[in-house]
Parts: C-alpha cells; sequence; structure tokens
C-alpha cells in the first residue's frame, strides 16, 4: 500500500547505484580530469618554455615586446639575444585588423540577406556553398592569394606583391564563409514572434530588421568577429605565403612583412630544442596563447550577454 504506478514500473526499479553507473560515472569523471591535465600541462609547459629567455638569458620582456630587430642567433652589446618582437606584433594586428574591417561588414550584411530578405534563396543555395568554403584547407587559399592577389598587386600597385595588403585579402576570403555563418545563426536565435509583433505595430520590414533583430542578435554577432579575430591572428600557412616574411616594420601595406605566426611555422623546424632561438619562438607562441585567452574571455562576455538578452 502507498506505491504509485511510477514505483513499481520495471524502469524505476534498477538500482541507481549499479556498477554500471558507477563505472560510467568514473569514466567520465577520468576523461575529464584527463583533458583539464593536458590542458593544465599545455599551458604550464608553453608559459615556461616562453618566460626562459627572460629567465635563462636574462632577458628584457619590454625589450622583447618593443624591440625591432628579430635575430635570436645574435646578442647585442650587453651580450643578450636580438629578440625583439615587435614588427611581429605589429605585423600580425595590422593583418588581423584589416581582415576583420574587410570581412565583418560584409559578412552581416550577407547574413542578413540570407535570413532576412531572401530565406529562400539563402537556404538553398548561399548558405550550403559558404558551409562548403569553410571546409577548404588554408594552404588552398594561400594558393589562389599568390596566383591571383599577388600577380595583381605587382603588376596594378608596384613592389613584389607581397605585403600586409595581400594577406589581409586573403585572410578575409577565409574568415568570410565562417563569420556569415555564425552570424546567420545569431539571426536565426531571434524568436519570430518578435518580427512579427514589430511589423504588428507598423514598423516597416528595414525597421525591424535594423531595430529589433539586430539589437537582439548583436552578442551573438559580436560573438562571430570575435571568432573571427581569432583565427586571422592565428592563421599561419596561408598568411606566411603572401606576407613575404620580411621582419620588418613595412612603410606602407604593401611591403613585405612578417606575422608572429609566419615567423613560428618557418623557425620552429630548424631550431635546436633548448637553444635561445627556440626559446625565442616559443616567446612568441607565449604572445599567441594570451592573445587566444584574451578573445576566449571576450567570447565567453558576449555568450553571457546574448544569455541576458535572450
Amino acid at each position: 500500500m502507498g506505491k504509485s504506478m511510477i514505483d513499481l514500473h520495471p524502469l524505476y526499479q534498477a538500482n541507481p547505484k549499479s556498477k554500471i553507473e558507477r563505472t560510467v560515472r568514473m569514466a567520465l569523471r577520468g576523461a575529464a580530469w584527463i583533458a583539464l591535465s593536458i590542458a593544465l600541462f599545455i599551458l604550464a609547459f608553453v608559459l615556461w618554455k616562453g618566460l626562459t629567455p627572460f629567465i635563462v638569458n636574462d632577458g628584457s620582456i619590454f625589450v622583447f615586446l618593443t624591440g625591432h630587430i628579430w635575430d635570436p642567433g645574435a646578442v647585442n652589446g650587453l651580450g643578450k639575444p636580438l629578440i625583439g618582437a615587435l614588427p611581429l606584433i605589429l605585423g600580425s594586428f595590422s593583418v588581423t585588423i584589416l581582415s576583420v574591417l574587410a570581412t565583418a561588414p560584409i559578412a552581416i550584411g550577407a547574413a542578413i540577406f540570407i535570413n532576412e530578405i531572401s530565406p529562400r534563396i539563402g537556404k538553398t543555395f548561399l548558405q550550403p556553398v559558404l558551409e562548403l568554403l569553410i571546409g577548404i584547407p588554408s594552404v588552398v587559399y594561400g594558393f589562389l592569394g599568390l596566383s591571383m592577389i599577388v600577380p595583381l598587386i605587382r603588376n596594378h600597385i608596384g613592389g613584389s606583391g607581397f605585403g600586409v595588403a595581400a594577406a589581409a585579402v586573403v585572410l578575409s576570403a577565409m574568415m568570410l564563409p565562417t563569420v556569415t555563418c555564425l552570424a546567420v545563426n545569431a539571426l536565426k536565435r531571434v524568436p519570430p514572434e518578435f518580427r512579427e509583433a514589430s511589423l504588428a505595430l507598423g514598423a516597416t520590414r528595414w525597421q525591424t530588421i535594423s531595430r529589433m533583430v539586430m539589437t537582439i542578435a548583436r552578442p551573438g554577432l559580436c560573438s562571430a568577429v570575435i571568432f573571427g579575430i581569432s583565427r586571422a591572428f592565428g592563421e599561419s600557412l596561408a598568411v606566411q605565403m603572401v606576407i613575404g616574411n620580411a621582419v620588418v616594420i613595412p612603410d606602407s601595406l604593401f611591403q613585405p612583412a612578417a606575422t608572429i605566426t609566419s615567423i613560428l611555422t618557418m623557425g620552429m623546424g630548424n631550431t635546436v630544442m633548448g637553444q635561445t632561438e627556440n626559446n625565442a619562438l616559443w616567446s612568441l607562441a607565449l604572445i599567441l596563447m594570451a592573445m587566444s585567452c584574451i578573445f576566449m574571455i571576450f567570447m565567453r562576455l558576449t555568450g553571457n550577454l546574448r544569455r541576458t538578452f535572450s
């Protein structure tokens, strides 16, 4: 007496502390701890190797961030290695900023067209094409830039064609499909009832899109742009093929330059672990990791804003 039909059902007669459940719980807990341990190990290793030039070789972090000469195999008059990373940092930020400024308006505009203006054409043609472009390897974009963008700049503007401008164009082409698809997903999260209510109150279609849909989707759109920035900042192969890889501060956007990732990909296989040249490259990797953490923090903040608006 007193037992309900649910208590008598066979599915509810299983012991929640059974061996299978405990085994699965332990396996999942172990997988989580393994993933966390690997992440902490990578973080600690990059941090240790990145700080080695400043601890072992008595280098200066200020000189590293503001120096203009990158030649880890040489030393200055004080016997300290010449590891000035300012040209590489400026090259990475200039390429990233230019590509984002070119990509963000086009991507958001394309997302509005796909989701709000012509959803039939967008869903059946444009969005599948963009999703297909996301899967293209970066080396293909690099070859396209090497075969088309660099000769175009060389023939119509002058110089060698390699430089920040060519790298920014290639990165913009790489970022555009990803940022557009993420922006489309952000617009899709806006409930259709809001659009109907706005139109019912007498707002035009453009007023509904610009003042209601864009306002609600703004955190998601910001996350899409930040994700594009993080991809542009960490891209290596495509940029290396078209930027020229000259460790200097260029006078214009059409002169060869270098980024942190391009120097890493060229130098990591040609240095010996433990040497000053190798440790200097790990210091560049530490900068990349720090920037990735900053981008992740911004994405988490925009995610919190999205949950606030939803």
